[in-house]
């Protein structure tokens, strides 16, 4: 394939020739001036273009009416053979990252620009092609295309005797299809390395050794599979998203027990949660590129600089500008002016097995979001059931005669429902041809996910639909728990942006969970903070306003966040540092 300038991607699923007609191939100027650009597969009776003889003008990406064609003229800075290519017109990745023994090397960027890609070239699942389809490319060839750097020497290995590689997945929720039968046991099955005692202090794990996979939450399955994999024996650890579905407090703890692991082995992660990434990683690369598309690996920074560069969206070295505009945090608590009452809830009290909480009533305003923070096992999800009526409460009562719209944690699709296309799914939840879904399909860019199926999603994707779905209902009162689970960082912004313009604009009322400090402060207007002991008790205080609920949150977990000076992002201190302790005796434990 040699040196890549212009791609052209076609979505298999997505293409409906019999919608069409092939309506690419009529109104190609190149096929209408009489060469053959655009040609059908005899095998599906779908297009493929010819990049050599494309000119790039986008006719027929725009005239698609199913969206399912890409063309991409890639800046002249990236002119240079790919590392693998998956097929004609499909997915296309530049660059790998370095894995580096006594370095966690952290991955951010958006989802579906090649983090899967590269973690199955590095071990040795893929032997990349670099763009030459069809053929079997020697791995001199492919080891030369890294001469004189740390990659020479780790695929070198990867052929002689390859790597084994220990593998967190992103999808948790298979693992109790996987394996039926108690945490304890599972663990003792993978505990290659005689660590288990070790990891199991670490993580705080015996509450969990006893209880059957299936009864298990997202946080408690994020927790035994980050523990499954920190138990091998292997030389490449890969963490795929290790923070989602965890509380603040085990999001540090896991980092802790990660960067561990690295003082004698090569550690690579995707984190999206960027306090955390920092807190985590040594060096990271930033991916980007367009999702589905193609994606391009940049070359290692420094863990702060790189993730400053990827909020820049700009990187200087390649003079590549990879996002229009930089993203910026706010470095203060913004007060909310919001005071017109819309909705009194009660205190409730509910009991079950040894589970004991309570919360505190409280009087809702309109256009009020209402952000909720607190350990994992300590209520908040069941405050919320309770609020919906799913779970009746021993004192207080659900909220009656108001419409609401609920997203649960976990995503969870009926059989029926994993056959429809995101078309048929959205258009079963909310109305289709309004202003307002209309405005949140384009925000979400799910027009492209129309023709998917719900069951072949993603994690980050199916989140997007869900989201979509209960935002464009006609609600009074709108629920969402852990919305930015699997979400990329430019996604969870954009979900803030739009949750906020939606309640404002509608003049309703939400109720966000999410373990996002970022987020929280983003799209919050105050929140309500949940303390007690984890499965145990738990008790919801009434909202306040962002700087005493934030700081009364992190005083109890004895954490300082430190405001980046370029972009406002929060970063963690480290335990007992000079800024940690000035800000414990200001009482700033987040803004500053």
């Amino acid at each position: 394939m040699g040196m890549t300038k212009r791609i052209a991607v076609i979505d298999r699923e997505a293409c409906k020739p019999s919608v069409c007609n092939h309506l690419c191939k009529r109104m190609c100027p190149i096929n209408r001036s009489g060469d053959d650009c655009i040609t059908v597969n005899e095998a599906d009776k779908k297009p493929l273009i010819d990049e050599d003889l494309c000119v790039g003008c986008g006719i027929c990406s725009n005239k698609c009416p199913t969206l399912a064609i890409s063309i991409i003229n890639l800046p002249r800075e990236l002119h240079e053979t790919p590392v693998h290519r998956y097929g004609r017109n499909q997915f296309v990745l530049f660059r790998l990252p370095v894995p580096r023994r006594r370095l966690v090397v952290g991955l951010i960027g958006q989802n579906g620009v090649g983090k899967s890609t590269a973690l199955k070239i590095l071990s040795g699942e893929l032997k990349p092609n670099t763009g030459m389809l069809g053929k079997s490319i020697p791995w001199d060839q492919i080891i030369g295309m890294f001469k004189g750097s740390e990659l020479q020497d780790y695929l070198t290995k990867l052929k002689e005797r390859g790597v084994k590689v220990a593998y967190k997945p992103q999808n948790i929720d298979s693992i109790p299809r996987m394996w039926k039968g108690k945490a304890g046991e599972l663990l003792s099955k993978v505990d290659e390395r005689g660590r288990l005692s070790s990891v199991r202090e670490g993580l705080n794990l015996a509450p969990l050794l006893d209880k059957d996979l299936r009864s298990m939450s997202g946080g408690e399955l994020q927790l035994l599979a980050v523990a499954a994999t920190l138990l091998k024996d292997a030389g490449l650890y890969f963490f795929d998203e290790p923070s989602s579905f965890l509380d603040v407090e085990q999001r540090l703890i896991v980092a802790r027990e990660i960067r561990k692991l690295s003082q004698d082995s090569m550690v690579m992660v995707v984190e999206h949660d960027l306090a955390v990434a920092d807190y985590l990683a040594d060096q990271v690369h930033i991916l980007y590129g367009k999702p589905a598309c193609f994606g391009i690996i940049s070359k290692p920074q420094g863990v702060r600089t790189g993730i400053n560069t990827y909020l820049e969206g700009y990187v200087k070295e390649e003079n590549v500008r990879f996002r229009d505009e930089s993203i910026v945090f706010s470095k203060g608590a913004a007060e909310s002016l919001k005071t017109q009452a819309f909705l009194r809830f009660p205190a409730y009290k509910k009991s079950f097995g040894p589970f004991s909480m309570a919360t505190e009533g409280s009087t809702l305003c309109k256009g009020e979001i209402i952000g909720i923070l607190g350990p994992n096992a300590t209520g908040k999800t069941t405050f919320i059931n309770m609020l919906t009526g799913k779970v009746k409460p021993n004192q207080g009562v659900g909220i009656k005669d108001l419409r609401l719209a609920y997203k649960p944690q976990r995503i969870e699709l009926g059989d029926e429902q994993s056959e429809m296309t995101v078309r048929e799914y959205l258009a079963g939840e909310i109305d289709p041809g309004s202003k307002r879904s209309k405005r949140i399909v384009r925000v979400l860019e799910l027009e492209k996910l129309f023709e998917r199926k719900m069951g072949n999603l993603s994690g980050g994707e199916a989140q997007a639909v869900l989201i979509a779905a209960n935002l464009g209902k006609d609600f009074d009162i709108l629920l969402l728990d852990e919305p930015t689970a699997f979400l990329d960082v430019e996604q969870r912004l954009r979900v803030a942006k739009l949750i906020r313009e939606v309640v404002e604009g509608m003049e309703v009322a939400a109720f966000i969970v999410d373990h996002d400090l970022q987020i929280i402060d983003a799209v919050a207007d105050r929140v309500m903070v949940f303390e007690g002991e984890r499965g145990k008790k738990g008790f919801g205080h009434a909202p306040t306003n962002l700087r005493d609920g934030m700081n009364s949150f992190l005083k109890k977990l004895n954490i300082t966040f430190r405001r980046d000076p370029h972009t406002g992002r929060a970063r963690a201190n480290k335990p007992d540092s000079v800024l940690d302790r000035e800000q414990k005796e200001k009482g700033d434990y987040y803004y500053s």
